[in-house]
């Protein structure tokens, strides 16, 4: 394993970390101080889209694609991903996850969908006409973590299915063109009964309840869904979800995209580091250059909890790079890379001291944006009961959402 940027990813990172600078992190500054996500009209989208920037994967339909391999080696899909996954969310997690494209929700098309439904799903997103979003819809009120709990109910009624139920926390749910939604057709069957049904925009009985408003990463979309009665054509259940996969597929879309997140978290602690270790650089001289020493041992320990969580998600993405089975490893990278995120932003805290603490600082939307990267697509406590239950060999646990 290299540990170095390959040198094709080099210069669309170059690119990453100049939008990054230019739009990303004002942009992200812009939707916290208005406590709202940017609107989809928003001219920035438009100019993402125009310049290629695209949020989540599309694949292509060539065999040789499919296997992610050229000339007999493995192609760096994951962990090209990871790297400009972490570039992005060290300029603004939340504007890095509004980046048009399928996103989550185009993972899941990818796995289960035929090609019939990939190339109607996901060929609009290769269009730059406008931006379009889609998303991945599995959580509902009273099943978070614990997916095999889900209630949404789909029932077969002739040449189509009926959905009812609803789902929150959604990334990009009142703007997405579909939304991939995980319904059970018997509760009693558990994760069995799941399937995958792709849901679009403007089908009757398919509703926004609510855009929410939350702590941090403000600038990402997150809504509430309801189904009411929702008839969607039997065409649009994925066909790998029908043979019973619907679980499963959730799982792999959780072990290529936990990476991800526990890269954002490196990018989150990196930010927090540079601006704590540039304050003190700053702050304590000349007669209060006693207090830099005092904090040398809060910086170190940052840097090296960032590149120790950069180390767990490269090795997890090489993983799936190299089709290896990599759920252990993707939950080792986001259990500890979301804490040390936490933890990073913390500490710059105490380093800043009151002035880190003003509203206006980034340093204080650093730590309240990064506590949902704890908390999204599986929390730490999930992530750590799939390794323990890994580590003695029980791998037939629900590793849950």
């Amino acid at each position: 394993m290299n540990f170095e940027i390959p040198t094709k990813v080099q210069p669309i990172h170059g690119i990453v970390r100049w939008i990054g600078e230019t739009y990303l992190r004002p942009l992200g500054r812009e939707a916290d101080r208005n406590h709202a996500p940017l609107p989809p009209d928003h001219p920035f989208f438009a100019e993402a889209l125009e310049k290629g920037f695209s949020g989540g994967f599309l694949g292509k339909m060539k065999k040789r694609d499919k296997d992610f391999v050229d000339d007999g080696r493995p192609r760096n899909t994951a962990r090209r991903a990871v790297i400009l996954a972490e570039e992005a969310a060290y300029w603004d997690r939340g504007m890095a996850t509004m980046l048009p494209g399928p996103g989550l929700g185009g993972a899941p098309v990818m796995f289960m969908g035929n090609d019939e439904q990939k190339t109607r799903f996901l060929d609009p997103f290769r269009k730059k006409d406008r931006p379009r979003w889609a998303a991945f819809a599995m959580t509902e009120p009273n099943a978070g973590s614990d997916v095999a709990r889900i209630r949404t109910k789909a029932v077969a009624d002739g040449n189509h299915w009926v959905l009812n139920g609803e789902k929150c926390f959604i990334s990009n749910g009142a703007r997405g063109e579909f939304a991939v939604v995980w319904a059970t057709v018997d509760p009693a069957l558990g994760r069995a009964g799941h399937r995958a049904f792709v849901v679009e925009k403007g089908t009757p009985g398919f509703t926004v309840a609510r855009v929410e408003t939350k702590m941090g990463l403000c600038a990402s979309e997150t809504a509430s869904l309801v189904f009411e009665d929702c008839r969607i054509p039997k065409e649009n259940l994925l066909e790998g979800s029908a043979k019973g996969a619907g679980f499963k597929g959730a799982m792999q879309t959780f072990n290529m995209t936990r990476p991800m997140v526990a890269a954002m978290a490196v990018g989150m602690a990196r930010a927090a580091y540079d601006e704590a270790s540039t304050y003190a650089k700053t702050a304590f001289t000349g007669n209060s250059a006693w207090r830099l020493e005092r904090v040398q041992d809060r910086l170190a320990e940052i840097r090296r909890k960032v590149e120790a969580g950069r180390l767990l998600a490269w090795k997890a993405a090489w993983q799936a790079d190299h089709r290896r089975d990599n759920a252990q490893e993707a939950a080792m990278a986001k259990a500890a890379a979301a804490t040390m995120g936490l933890r990073a932003a913390s500490l710059g805290l105490e380093i800043l001291g009151e002035t880190g603490g003003s509203s206006d600082h980034l340093l204080e939307k650093l730590f309240r944006d990064v506590k949902a990267l704890d908390i999204v697509e599986g929390t730490g406590q999930i992530q750590r009961i799939i390794i323990a239950r890994r580590r003695i060999g029980h791998t037939t646990v629900q590793e849950s959402s």
